[in-house]
């Protein structure tokens, strides 16, 4: 297999065989059923005779060539589309690691987030069709009837794999002791929350994602804020 490496775009001797940038994004983070993850990338297409490649078919984009997106993409293309076994690296570090077919994740794939956690997947045509999402201290999320820290199993993970304090000593997360959280944010469990910005940042402040409305609504309603507030009997209006 032969190996190219370049940054922005590739430039051929003449204009008429110019490279094409192809960009595709479309990914709904809310939802698993219309989960569409096609990556943003830039794919260089080029003549196959300019590269005068043993086998054309058959050649690997290196770490470093998608400068212009700011993701990474190392793997194998078929006819100018990623396909075969590959490792791309989103801007945010997070990596999807597996298969993928004409562009899109495709076959066994793991998507790696900078927390630590994992989803293990089968995807078809940048769908999934089932998955396993694992937080990065080994809980695995189940999708129906999953008793996690609700009024049938009040434990945190690590009260379940190391057992309960003694009596008197409260555990107020799965972390202990707690993460401090700046003043006017919230924690969401993979970054700080701000509400006046509705901006996520992880937990080394760097940019994760806006919030959207229900997002929002979520993370004022059951996550830990970064202040103290008096609480008491609320009646009812």
């Amino acid at each position: 297999m032969r190996s190219l490496q370049y940054a922005g775009a590739l430039l051929c001797p003449t204009t008429s065989h110019r490279a094409c940038a192809l960009l595709g994004n479309s990914a709904d983070p809310r939802g698993e059923a219309s989960l569409r993850l096609r990556p943003s990338l830039l794919v260089v297409i080029v003549r196959r005779y300019l590269l005068r490649l043993e086998k054309p078919n058959c050649w690997k984009l290196e770490a470093g060539a998608m400068q212009y997106t700011g993701s990474q993409y190392i793997g194998e293309f078929v006819d100018g589309r990623m396909e075969g076994h590959a490792e791309y690296i989103l801007p945010t570090e997070t990596r999807y690691v597996g298969e993928m077919k004409d562009g899109m994740f495709h076959g066994q794939g793991t998507l790696y987030f900078p927390n630590g956690s994992q989803y293990d997947a089968i995807w078809e045509n940048g769908l999934v069709v089932k998955g396993t999402y694992t937080f990065s201290d080994g809980l695995q999320y189940v999708g129906k009837n999953w008793h996690y820290c609700d009024t049938y199993d009040r434990r945190f993970y690590t009260e379940m794999c190391h057992g309960l304090k003694p009596t008197g000593i409260s555990q107020l997360t799965n972390m202990d002791p707690p993460r401090k959280i700046p003043k006017g944010y919230y924690d969401c469990g993979d970054g700080f929350y701000n509400p006046t910005t509705r901006v996520v940042k992880d937990y080394k402040y760097r940019f994760l994602r806006n919030a959207d409305d229900a997002e929002h609504e979520w993370i004022i309603r059951t996550c830990r804020k970064g202040w103290d507030e008096i609480v008491g009997h609320r009646p009812k209006l």
